[in-house]
Order: C-alpha cells, then structure tokens, then sequence
C-alpha cells in the first residue's frame, strides 16, 4: 500500500493518470478546478494534453474527440457545468465513446452555494441527457475511494464503452488528510476491445444484443462515422425502425445485463443491526461516527453504503428494506436518492435531509436514530 498525503480532487486526478488517461479538457468550476490544475501540471510529465476550453460544452466536446482518437480522456465540473454539458453527453451515450466526468457537487439550483458541499447531482446523473440512456455513475466516499473508484471509473467506461461519472462532492473533494493507496502494480487497468481484421468487413456497431461497441481509433485505417443519429451497423444514419428499436435496446441491455459487474456497495455493523441507516458520499462518514454513538448507547444500528449510485443496486436496497423494519436515508439535499429507494422497497422509512451548504452533524443523526 502507499500512504499519499492529497485532498480528494487531486487524488482523483492522479487516479486518472494511473489508469492511463492522457487528455483533460474542461473549464474551471468551483468546488472542482483543483482537478484541472493537477492534471495540467501531471499530464505534460507522461505525454498527456491538458487544454482548458472557453467553457463547458467546449470542455467536454474536445475529450469526446479525444476519446474518439483512441485516448482516455476526463473532464470535471460541478452542477452548473454538468447542466451544459447535458447535450454533449448523449452525444458521447449515442457515440459509444469511452469518458470520464468528474462531478464535485456543491449547492444548487442555479449558481446556489458555490463552495459549499451537498449531494444536488444525484438524480440527474441518472438521467444526464434526453432520451433512453442508462448512467453508469459512481460515488466515492472517503479519500481512498476518491482514488479507487477514478481508477474504476476509467475502466467501466473502457469495457462498456460509455461516459462514467464519478460524483465527488465538496467535501470529499476539498478534504486534506493521508490516503491508504493500493500499489501501482496492484491496480487493474481495463482497456477498450480493438478490431484487428479485414478492413472492408468492419462494422464497428454490430455488437452483440448486449455488448459495447467496438470503435477502433481514429486516423489508424478503419472507416466507419459517427453521429447522433440513429445508426446501424458502420455507424451511418437509419430511420430503419428496426435497426433504431435494436440500437436503444442494446444500449441499454449493455449496462443492464451486467449489473453484477458495475454494482458495488459497503455494509458497516448491518449484521446485527437493528436500524438500517442509507446514505453515500461524504455523509457517510458523519453517519458511520453517529452509528459508533449509538452503539455505545446501546442502539445497534448499521450503514448500508451505495458506492455505485447508477445503476441502482437495486436488489440490495431490496434486500435492506426486507431486512430492517426501520431504515433512515441521510442525504445532503432534499431526498433524490429516497425516490429511488422507495421505488424499489415499496415501504415506508424515515429521513434526515440537509441542503444549507454544510455537512450533516454525527450529534443530529444520532438524534434521528434516537427518534426511530
């Protein structure tokens, strides 16, 4: 293990660097420019391109095209700037474009509570663009993870070959403190498929009902386009209904299908925990000091954690709603991620929601799990 004395935002950029990405394109957002500024200082040192744009379409419209070259690329923002890129995110969907989007949220709507912490991107990283999509998005919530899951990000996008957002928020990204790292030689990198037969016979789009896309580079020999268009099998446009209905299917089914793969979650003292208490990111940690509380109280409570918010860990989030006969969701804004759960538990459960720009305090949880 290596111990790294970092705050979250630059542990995410070095995570991408290790994972071998090696173009940044973005715009300079609060709480996340620290992102921006480590990789323009770390990616010269392997080769890498850093290139700030004029804004945020621009930001990440150029890593886009980078990726479509054959490169990993990142961008990072915050709400406001994940608002703009909105559009350029179903283009990346329909593309089959490997990228990487980091997400430190801060208060909203509009400009809000620019340096100050909450979890407001959590719905519309389901949804991040118009149409049917299906959002891979993590949510690291401790420094370590901010390192990890960056790591994982970059692979998940290479293997199904799709944008991955990683949800920081303002605190995990702004907290300074010493990180437990694995190795670099224990760290597994993913990288995209290539094809490697007859040029002429290339159809980059007929995968498999369930499978990615393979796009080989650009500018290396293959002819194949790329649009936001329906498409069929070598990429150019159809209204065919058929090959339109079978896009979207697959596009679906090639996150669906391997939910196993992408779903990752922590369970803290549920065994025999009486109380179920939900929350991810950086409230997790209040949560986790206010359950060691009510424990010495006497309260058997524990955490179950979603590291991976999208897709929904929806047979474990089942599970805890079967198990506990009473669960409270902590979450920094209003209750995004309680739609999901009660969708998916179908019974009732309490919650402690906060949306004033600081973080929740362990004392006001524990009192929450007194009430219950």
């Amino acid at each position: 293990m290596r111990e790294i004395i970092l705050n979250g935002n630059e542990l995410a950029a070095h995570a991408a660097i290790d994972a071998g990405c090696r173009f940044f394109g973005g715009y300079p957002i609060t709480p996340s420019s620290e992102i921006a500024h480590e990789m323009s200082v770390l990616l010269p040192r392997v080769g890498g391109k850093f290139i700030q744009m004029e804004d945020e379409i621009a930001g990440v419209l150029v890593a886009i095209g980078a990726s479509a070259s054959g490169v990993k690329a990142l961008t990072a923002t915050s709400g406001p700037g994940m608002s703009l890129k909105s559009e350029s995110f179903g283009l990346a969907f329909m593309y089959e474009t490997p990228l990487v989007c980091i997400d430190v949220m801060r208060g909203g709507p509009s400009t809000g509570l620019p340096t100050r912490v909450a979890q407001g991107d959590v719905s519309f990283a389901r949804n991040p663009s118009f149409g049917d999509i299906r959002a891979i998005a993590l949510c690291p919530g401790t420094l370590a993870e901010a390192y990890t899951q960056t790591v994982r990000a970059f692979n998940l996008a290479e293997r199904f070959m799709t944008p991955v957002i990683v949800l920081l928020d303002e605190t995990i990204g702004h907290m300074h403190s010493k990180a437990l790292l694995p190795d670099l030689d224990a760290i597994e990198i993913v990288n995209r498929k290539r094809y490697d037969g007859d040029r002429q016979s290339y159809k980059p789009y007929e995968a498999a009902a369930n499978e990615a896309a393979t796009l080989n580079p650009f500018f290396t020999g293959y002819r194949y386009h790329m649009t936001g268009l329906h498409h069929g099998a070598t990429g150019f446009p159809t209204e065919d209904a058929a090959l339109c209905q079978k896009l979207i299917e697959r596009l679906l089914h090639k996150i669906d299908d391997y939910q196993s793969e992408i779903e990752l979650n922590e369970s803290y003292l549920l065994d025999d925990a009486q109380i179920a208490v939900i929350a991810y990111g950086s409230a997790s940690l209040a949560v986790k000091e206010a359950i060691n509380m009510a424990r010495k109280e006497g309260i058997k409570a524990g955490l179950f954690r979603p590291i991976t918010l999208w897709p929904s860990p929806q047979a474990a989030i089942k599970a805890v709603g079967e198990r506990y006969e009473k669960t409270l969701v902590v979450e920094l804004n209003m209750g995004q991620y309680a739609l999901e759960i009660e969708r998916v538990a179908k019974r009732p459960f309490a919650s402690l929601n906060q949306a004033n720009g600081r973080a929740i305090e362990p004392s006001a949880i524990l009192k929450r799990i007194k009430e219950l």
